[in-house]
């Protein structure tokens, strides 16, 4: 397995270059995320909460537009390394499409019944009204970034990750800023509380939109094309439903499947002191474990370029390459999250967010077990999300993701969580060693070699 790491000259170099932008972006984004989250905290523990549970309908959100993302990359990234600039216009506008579609009726439907879609996560009756007018405004925000992500991704699958870094480096630090001055109402500004994070969140998406918008209209590198945006074509209109549909849904269920943790944490006893503490375990893992999801999104253009242009000799290599840079990559993460949090976060960070003893002591449990899942999780995201999709391999990766997690892990948390009322130790191993049941099944399609498609309706590479 080891053999497959001598590869071209300058590999690595190209990984890191298409990696360490997605690694700042996640970086820059969830480190700041973790900071709103804090100012939030101040205002107290149900105020956290709140927002935690108003924020599970976008978190669904956003993956459905991962998913699209994802899928339109497969093509996307693949019609690059053969050069055809019009046929990236043409799933560019799709994914447009679509994404802008699934959006504004997910906007209409938090607008409109914010309590109903907030009863279906928890029963604590005091968080639904906190959250309901956090969710009404969000709810809107989530159409401009649905639209620029959309966008954004289009530049990644084309070996462009800085712009998407800058784009949502500068938002974050925008809404950051939003929150300050409108949660606290700095700056002769009324104090608006979680109505305040709820505008900065809009404002900081409606400037992604807007910086977007205007970059793509003056790119030249991949020009806009009115007609192939507008008239995509049946062929590969026909490609994308079958290349992305399965994404879609893989990507829908996965984050469906991942909520359910928080609805199952929103129906045990002590579900407040739970969710705060998921809420900032969540954030401390995220921004540390920034690294897994660029190695990812490298490994899905690298792989999909080599197919566009042909390499049919050198794919199953890169793949197995990409594993074990991935794998690497996850035993780093989990060491520096363990330092991190408790030679840092632990002592200094986490005695800010006034959590009850109880809350502190199951934050400290989750956090431990996410460390200890990073390796197996960086692996499994750069198999599943980055190899597998990006060689087109759509359907496998679709079952590999998502059936372990529907037919045990859920089932399991519900049991363990809501029945048995298990130690949270038991419920947090269950719940972030997911990764762990789908790696027979990952490595054995990997090493199987038939997830080398050729996805552009052209002759087959494998």
């Amino acid at each position: 397995m080891l053999a497959c790491m001598r590869q071209p000259r300058g590999f690595y170099r190209r990984v890191a270059a298409l990696a360490l932008p997605v690694v700042l972006q996640n970086l820059i984004t969830t480190s700041l995320g973790f900071v709103d989250t804090f100012m939030v905290g101040l205002l107290g523990s149900e105020e956290m909460s709140a927002v935690t549970v108003a924020n599970l309908p976008m978190f669904i959100l956003q993956l459905v537009v991962f998913g699209l993302q994802s899928g339109s990359s497969v093509l996307i990234s693949q019609y690059w390394g053969k050069g055809d600039r019009k046929s990236i216009n043409r799933v560019l506008g799709i994914g447009i499409f679509v994404a802008g579609g699934v959006s504004a009726l997910a906007a209409a439907v938090m607008c409109t019944a914010p309590e109903r879609v907030l009863y279906l996560i928890t029963d604590n009756p005091r968080l639904v009204v906190l959250a309901m007018p956090y969710l009404r405004i969000v709810g809107v925000s989530y159409v401009f970034n649905a639209l620029a992500s959309i966008y954004i991704g289009m530049q990644r699958s084309t070996e462009n990750p800085r712009f998407g870094m800058l784009v949502f480096a500068a938002s974050t630090v925008f809404n950051t800023l939003g929150n300050y001055v409108l949660i606290f109402g700095k700056l002769g500004l009324p104090a608006l509380g979680i109505r305040g994070a709820a505008i900065a969140t809009l404002l900081a998406r409606m400037l992604e939109f807007s910086v977007s918008a205007i970059y793509a209209l003056r790119d030249r590198r991949v020009a806009l094309d009115w007609h192939c945006l507008l008239r995509p074509g049946i062929g590969v209109f026909r490609n994308f439903v079958k290349y992305s549909t399965p994404v879609l849904l893989n990507e829908s269920l996965w984050g469906f499947g991942t909520s359910m943790f928080t609805v199952i944490m929103g129906h045990m006893a002590i579900s407040t002191e739970i969710i705060s503490a998921q809420t900032i375990a969540g954030g401390i893992d995220r921004m540390i474990t920034a690294g897994i999801f660029g190695v990812a999104a490298a490994a899905a253009v690298i792989v999909g370029k080599e197919i566009g242009m042909g390499n049919r000799e050198s794919i199953l290599s890169i793949g197995k390459a990409l594993s074990v840079v991935a794998l690497g990559a996850g035993i780093a993460v989990g060491l520096t999250e363990q330092l991190l949090f408790w030679l840092v976060l632990k002592p200094s960070v986490l005695p800010l967010f006034h959590l009850s003893p109880a809350a502190a002591s199951i934050c400290t449990t989750m956090v431990c077990c996410y460390s200890a899942a990073a390796p197996i999780n960086s692996l499994m995201t750069t198999v599943i999300v980055g190899i597998l999709r990006g060689g087109g391999d759509v359907h496998a990766s679709l079952l590999i993701d998502v059936v372990p997690l529907w037919v045990q892990v859920i089932p399991m948390l519900a049991l363990f969580g809501l029945v048995l009322n298990v130690p949270m130790l038991w419920f947090c191993l269950v719940m972030t060693f997911e990764s762990l049941v789908k790696t027979p099944f990952g490595l054995w399609r990997l090493l199987s070699g038939r997830w080398i498609h050729d996805v552009t309706g052209t002759a087959k590479v494998s």
